[in-house]
């Protein structure tokens, strides 16, 4: 997927109200940048960070800029914008580009399902089992090389993790993907710290038939794409380095 604009250097001076963050541009000039992100952000909001962001001249916006990397030590990044995942595996999926998820005639997004709610992706094909695929962003790293999720307690993730559970226990495939925002991890944990209530609920889909899917993501200021299936393991953080 690539950025409808160039993307423009900047720095960090805070992140509020969830959705904004006042940056400093190269040029001197401060300005505020939508953050499309309802997460916690932790560890990526921290002030003077190197960030990139994204222009528009669009006159129905409010806001000119948007926040879309964080740049770290060494070259990597992190995509902090959530709404990346689904764009970027909807045309990866019909492509048959997702190793795991292939084979499928038809791609549905935001189909309603369950209680009240709606499934990222609805794979089917006649002869086989309809596939449900909830996806997640993951930006969360707490030591290196290892990504975590969730960043902060998840009510709504710990449903869709029931949700996917009922699917499975009902016949059909349900799927659990990870996407992991940062291009300096190789392998990806459960943050049960953070929220043991999701973590309990991801035991519970797994033991019901729920699978896991990791993969990573190839990001520069240009473009972000789907990277290779990483390895998850629900050990401790302790336990994994």
């Amino acid at each position: 997927m690539k950025f409808a604009a160039p993307l423009i250097p900047a720095t960090l001076i805070r992140r509020y109200k969830r959705f904004l963050a006042d940056c400093l541009l190269e040029d001197g000039r401060e300005i505020t940048a939508h953050v499309a992100n309802p997460g916690s952000m932790l560890g990526l909001k921290d002030e003077g960070l190197r960030v990139w962001l994204e222009p528009n001249d669009d006159p129905k916006r409010k806001l000119k800029f948007a926040w879309r990397l964080v740049e770290h030590e060494g070259g990597h990044f992190t995509g902090v914008d959530t709404g990346v995942p689904n764009k970027m595996l909807k045309s990866a999926l019909m492509a048959g580009e997702v190793a795991g998820l292939t084979g499928y005639n038809l791609v549905r997004p935001e189909v309603k399902y369950g209680e009240n709610s709606r499934i990222d992706f609805l794979l089917t094909s006649a002869g086989r089992r309809d596939c449900y695929v909830e996806v997640k962003s993951v930006t969360l790293s707490r030591q290196p090389g290892l990504a975590e999720f969730p960043d902060s307690v998840t009510a709504r993730g710990t449903k869709h993790l029931g949700e996917l559970a009922n699917m499975a226990q009902a016949g059909q495939r349900a799927v659990m993907l990870y996407l992991i925002q940062r291009t300096d991890c190789t392998s990806m944990t459960l943050a049960a710290d953070i929220d043991k209530k999701y973590a309990a609920a991801f035991e519970q889909a797994t033991a019901s038939g729920v699978e896991v899917l990791c993969f990573d993501c190839a990001i520069s200021p240009q473009s972000v794409r789907l990277g290779q299936s990483l390895p998850f393991s629900t050990s401790p953080l302790s336990s994994l380095g």
